[in-house]
């Protein structure tokens, strides 16, 4: 590892794998560095679906996370770069050893995943993703960074869910195992994640606006290459500081399920199933375990969107550090908004919400933003705005919403 790369510092621990801040140990460029270990075959799955989609993106958007470098460790000090276009053939067969033998879905897992390990091609349009199994909600983040920025006052969620799933025990796996890892080399952001970089500062109208909209352009960027995300939130948009403000990337892609056409693909078309995500952020239909399209994403945008905007936050169940976000209340219990317009599609959302704000409050959105998000989160997928379609409507909504206020004014 020390000749291509040097390991600074632990910058994250989750569920799933470590995050190290690190150096190109040629150029001194500092990266981020995530050693995924390879231990059982959901976990697997998840990490070849990762690298399928970033390698898909190829750098190409500046609000995506970009990937460097990829290696396979096979040992205590071996490291085996991958090559583009290649998934590494241990790691699928592992994935395809734990599907249910005989099964219409795991025969069809396998000719996938078998088709997309023979592939050599880096070209995401001419490329089959690898098998996509079903995979248990993931209801933690995979690499939180930075400090806790926890309120003890901040509105918490009930004891209701599911504890969240331990990270896996290399040491149980046997010695054949025990080195087996992927490390994903990627670009380094110095902001933390979205959560912990807008509730250190005061609030910024104008940086909440950049926010939302470099959001809106990475989303339509996923979805005309035919990705559909599936847990969007804040935790999984990471920040880079410039002097001209903050820059979001959009990241963790193991929840993401990827178009075999991605140049034809209708993504309202491309139905799914397995209910995943995270609690405050999932669409109702994906509550209600209908099948769902990447219309999803776009209620979990809404949910973000609200929640940047008005500063609204929380604490969820089990964990310490507060996460920007809408939410509904039952008695004197939070609830995700997807879960109550699930239980009752004519549940009231109330745009502004102004009493839920946590303190130093930026200015309510107008009454144009306030309808565009009303949109996103419609019980209907289909009557939310596509995610072509969005970054022009929030930036029509929030120059609607200045020339009014301006007007109000006299100026």
């Amino acid at each position: 590892m020390e000749e291509l790369y040097t390991l600074e510092r632990e910058v994250g621990r989750g569920s799933y794998g470590v995050v190290f801040e690190g150096q190109m140990s040629k150029t001194g460029q500092k990266v981020a560095i995530k050693r995924l270990p390879c231990n059982n075959p959901e976990c697997i799955e998840l990490y070849l679906q990762e690298l399928w989609v970033m390698r898909a993106t190829a750098k190409a958007h500046p609000h995506v996370i970009a990937l460097h470098n990829c290696l396979l460790q096979t040992g205590p000090r071996t490291l085996k770069p991958l090559r583009p276009g290649k998934l590494p053939l241990c790691l699928v067969e592992r994935v395809l050893k734990g599907t249910a033998v005989g099964s219409k879905q795991s025969l069809e897992a396998t000719n996938s995943s078998s088709s997309s390990s023979s592939s050599s091609s880096s070209s995401s349009s001419s490329s089959t993703p690898p098998s996509n199994l079903q995979t248990s909600n993931r209801l933690q983040d995979r690499t939180n960074t930075g400090q806790d920025k926890s309120q003890s006052d901040a509105p918490q969620r009930p004891a209701t869910r599911a504890k969240k799933r331990p990270a896996p025990n290399e040491e149980s796996q046997g010695p054949q195992l025990k080195y087996l890892a992927l490390w994903l080399v990627m670009e380094y952001c110095d902001g933390g994640n979205l959560n912990q970089f807008l509730l250190s500062t005061p609030p910024d109208e104008e940086q909440n606006h950049s926010v939302v909209l470099q959001l809106s352009s990475a989303i339509a960027f996923l979805h005309r290459l035919g990705i559909t995300h599936r847990d969007l939130k804040p935790a999984n948009v990471l920040v880079c500081v410039t002097a001209k403000g903050p820059v979001v990337k959009v990241a963790d892609f193991g929840l993401s399920k990827m178009a075999e056409d991605s140049l034809s693909v209708d993504l309202s078309k491309q139905h799914f199933s397995s209910t995943c995500g995270s609690d405050f952020y999932m669409a109702p239909e994906v509550w209600g375990g209908q099948s769902y399209t990447a219309q999803a994403d776009i209620f979990s945008l809404g949910v973000m969107f609200w929640g940047v905007l008005e500063r609204i936050a929380f604490l969820e169940e089990g964990t310490t550090e507060e996460q920007l976000g809408a939410y509904a209340c039952k008695g004197r219990w939070l609830m995700p908004l997807g879960e109550a317009l699930s239980e009752n599609p004519d549940f009231p959302l109330c745009i502004p919400m102004k009493c839920k704000r946590a303190p130093p409050l930026p200015p309510a959105p107008g009454p144009h933003v306030c309808a565009l998000l009303l949109d996103m989160l419609a019980v209907d997928p289909f009557s939310r705005p596509r995610a072509e379609q969005l970054e022009s409507r929030v930036r029509s909504a929030l120059r609607r919403d200045a020339l009014e206020r301006r007007d109000s004014r006299g100026d």
